[in-house]
């Protein structure tokens, strides 16, 4: 693709970095057949081709409205169109770094912006959202139906969270809305790690890993919690006194191991972000490694294998932004779950962190699909590996959702 970008962008680390990005597309129209709005919609504009067509005109220069931001705002940033591209195209980078320019640029409507700013300033902060979350599940029976969909039900406490005596050590991220919504995903994986010899320890003072804030628009925001995140890490780093950061939302996962890319600018922390990324782990990376354990584990316990018939949905930022495919599966079926055949399993559910709440539409009919997709097999059970999609496809099945590494625990400690 040819570019001639405009003197407000072009000579800065943005510009040349999205003229890269631009240069690197052909125009071959992959990306399509993997695009969620696309195959919605049947809109160029709202496929990841048409998008860069907006996003060059943008930083060429030519006038942006409404009509830009719309399509950019449809985005689920799902990355399907990045494992499609027979280029390398770098799409989800790229609609990050014009979406930050365009909102300069476009004034939203107040409503819109009021949403956008209550989103990036509860979510990412637990205690806020967890005394709105309580008082939300205390009304919530007297709700009329349509609401009470939108309040999630009280979740599973956390089961015992073992004392970190082990040689082994590794972090966790504790993250926002998940320790709130499902508190017993980490304490799952303590227990599992534990069984490993592994002991996983969480630092004071880290939070939200700042995708919420940085894919609002918020980008220094997003940046703050990050760095953020560092310094409550650093400690136990500079020590050499742990082998991983363990992230088991996914969603947050793809934000920690890109930190060092993020930051790569930042003086005071390229060099520890880049540091951070290096050990930031998906739990399924780490279990995956210890296979071998956790089956001899099982074995020597004479645990339960009957075979329970599961679903799992994959999600975006598993398979498409980490790049890690088929692996939880594997660990899934070690451990004795009879996986069922997903149609379409590269598409995104609709949750995409705000989106589901911000394009509530184009959402709930990826949900629909997805659960059609996802119960066509008749599964017992439904598992993913992030909040934000278990939370999302709860609210469209009746059968259980649960994070995978939560079944294992089961299967590990014999509970049902």
């Amino acid at each position: 693709m040819q570019t001639k970008l405009a003197d407000f962008i072009k000579n800065s680390p943005q510009g040349q970095e999205a003229d890269a990005i631009l240069r690197s597309c052909v125009h071959c129209g992959f990306c399509l057949a993997t695009c969620p709005t696309y195959q919605i919609l049947g809109d160029e504009l709202d496929s990841p081709r048409g998008r860069i067509y907006l996003m060059k005109q943008m930083l060429e220069g030519q006038p942006v409205t409404q009509k830009t931001q719309l399509h950019l705002d449809r985005c689920l940033t799902c990355r399907a169109c990045e494992t499609t591209c027979p280029s390398g195209v770098r799409y989800g980078e790229l609609v990050d770094l014009s979406r930050d320019l365009l909102e300069k640029q476009v004034k939203r409507d107040i409503r819109s912006d009021a949403m956008r700013y209550m989103l990036r300033k509860i979510l990412p902060n637990s205690l806020i959202f967890n005394v709105l979350l309580k008082s939300g599940q205390a009304v919530r029976p007297f709700l009329p139906e349509s609401l009470k969909k939108t309040i999630p039900v009280k979740p599973r406490p956390a089961k015992k969270w073992p004392v970190a005596n082990h040689a082994r050590k590794m972090l966790v991220l504790d993250g926002c809305v998940q320790p709130v919504l499902a508190p017993n995903i980490n304490a799952a994986t303590a227990r599992v790690l534990d069984n490993l010899g592994i002991a996983l320890i969480k630092a004071e003072k880290t939070g939200c890993c700042g995708a919420v804030t940085f894919h609002l628009n918020a980008q220094q925001e997003g940046l703050d919690y990050m760095r953020r995140n560092i310094d409550a890490w650093w400690p136990w780093i500079e020590r050499d006194e742990v082998e991983a950061i363990v992230v088991t939302a996914s969603g947050c996962g793809v934000t920690v191991k890109e930190y060092g890319h993020v930051l790569r600018h930042d003086p005071a922390y390229a060099e520890k972000a880049a540091r951070i990324s290096v050990l930031a782990k998906d739990i399924s990376e780490i279990l995956h490694a210890e296979l071998e354990n956790v089956v001899r584990l099982m074995d020597k316990q004479n645990t339960n294998t009957d075979k329970i018939k599961l679903s799992f949905h994959s999600p975006c930022t598993l398979q498409h932004g980490m790049k890690i495919r088929g692996v939880v599966e594997k660990i899934l079926i070690a451990v004795g779950f009879d996986l069922t055949v997903v149609p379409n399993g590269h598409l995104c559910c609709g949750s995409a962190g705000t989106y589901s709440i911000l394009q509530p539409e184009l959402s709930q009919q990826l949900l629909k699909n997805k659960v059609i997709a996802l119960e066509s097999g008749k599964p017992d059970q439904i598992a993913t590996a992030n909040i934000g999609c278990l939370m999302h496809l709860q609210g469209g099945t009746a059968a259980s959702v649960k994070h995978w590494i939560e079944l294992v625990d089961e299967r590990l400690t014999h509970r049902e």
